[in-house]
């Protein structure tokens, strides 16, 4: 095969990479009882080291498993339902996860550091910025971080909700190149991969080309919590903001890593936005609603100004100041999602009344927006 025939079998996307962010799945990483396998994990880091000695690469590992890890030291035959004891296998596996990829790196004298993000650590605004100058050192300093989300401190109402949303925001928060999703399946179908009939789709180059197309759910393995939607969700967000994405197995890390066709291509749709407002769109459940008279709506969708409490009718939810509410219309539909400036039991006695009006009333304190609009994203 000629050197020109062989270049254009590779994905450009992937050879021009330089900072790639890797995703791997729990079921990818151990057995079905939770234990972690030693074999699994060094084929991955084989792979991830082979990309690594690309001149100028550099790699975040976002990987899963701490939960699945815990099941077998703590006697669980499989993973737990209810939150604390997710959390103790969580503890429990966390360790034992990030002490294996060290000894494993370790081969190729590459050192690693951990990352537990939480939600509250990538959308309220001064925990953003650490999260994002830890990371950006982290590489400069040539240390390859592994992260997860802080299974052991996070609470339902404050989850990523699964690992491939958050690779997602991951590879924004970084500035990636390219997002690689590594699970049981390799590609995307259009049905079950189990049946016949199905066929592979080897690129996806916007929604008009999964319509029709059933997407499953978590895996047969039971030991994560994603699937095949998860994946293309992430995705979804990913090429939104200018990143391309390939969906492949475990299995075949290492030659999509080099650029091979192998699994499925997910073509930028979109370009980059300030990373921060990314993450406030997709990255938290909100706490609450502010339901917006038409004038409101007007301001915020078209004009992208602040909430004023003026234009503010209700408030639903129990939430503090800094936490993320929806901003919905007449009709419930949220329009925008911002960071709040009060408590939830605050607002009605502010609602539909000027700033000037409160800050005669009840102090100068009260002279202030809702929702400012530099920490307000629009979603339609």
């Amino acid at each position: 095969m000629s050197g020109q025939l062989r270049t254009e079998l590779h994905r450009e996307a992937v050879t021009a990479a330089r900072r790639i962010v890797v995703k791997v799945g729990s079921s990818s990483l151990t057995t079905a009882v939770g234990g972690l396998s030693g074999e699994r994990v060094d084929a991955l880091v084989d792979a991830l080291a082979a990309r690594l000695g690309v001149p100028g690469t550099q790699l975040v590992l976002v990987s899963s498993g701490a939960i699945a890890a815990g099941l077998a030291p703590l006697g669980l035959r499989k993973r737990p339902k209810d939150l604390p004891t997710q959390q103790a296998a969580a503890s429990v596996g966390q360790g034992l996860l990030v002490g294996r990829y060290t000894a494993s790196f370790a081969r190729y004298g590459r050192t690693v550091g951990q990352v537990l993000l939480t939600v509250d650590d990538t959308t309220r605004r001064s925990h953003y910025r650490n999260a994002h100058q830890t990371m950006a050192r982290l590489l400069d300093m040539n240390v390859l971080p592994i992260v997860n989300e802080n299974d052991t401190v996070a609470t339902h109402e404050i989850r990523f909700g699964d690992n491939d949303r958050l690779a997602a925001l991951v590879a924004h928060l970084v500035h990636a190149d390219l997002l690689v999703l590594l699970s049981d399946v390799d590609a995307l179908y259009d049905g079950d991969p189990a049946k016949p009939g199905t066929s592979q789709i080897p690129d996806v180059r916007g929604p008009q080309d999964l319509a029709g197309i059933a997407i499953g759910g978590a895996g047969k393995a039971g030991v994560g919590t994603g699937g095949m939607a998860t994946k293309v969700e992430a995705a979804r967000i990913a090429t939104e903001a200018g990143i391309p994405v390939v969906l492949t197995s475990a299995a075949h890390a290492a030659r999509a890593l080099r650029g091979e066709v192998v699994g499925t291509l997910f073509h930028r749709t979109g370009s980059r936005t300030p990373t921060r407002l990314l993450w406030l769109a997709h990255a938290a459940d909100t706490r609450g609603s502010l339901r917006l008279d038409p004038g409101a709506v007007r301001a915020v969708v078209e004009r992208r100004l602040s909430l004023l409490p003026a234009g503010v009718t209700g408030v639903e939810g129990s939430f503090n100041a800094g936490d993320p509410v929806d901003l919905v219309d007449d009709a419930g539909v949220a329009v925008a999602r911002g960071l709040v400036n009060y408590d939830a039991s605050e607002l009605p006695e502010l609602l539909g009344r000027s700033t000037r009006e409160l800050a005669a009333a009840l102090g100068p304190q009260y002279e202030r927006e809702l929702v400012h609009r530099d920490d307000l994203v629009v979603l339609r």
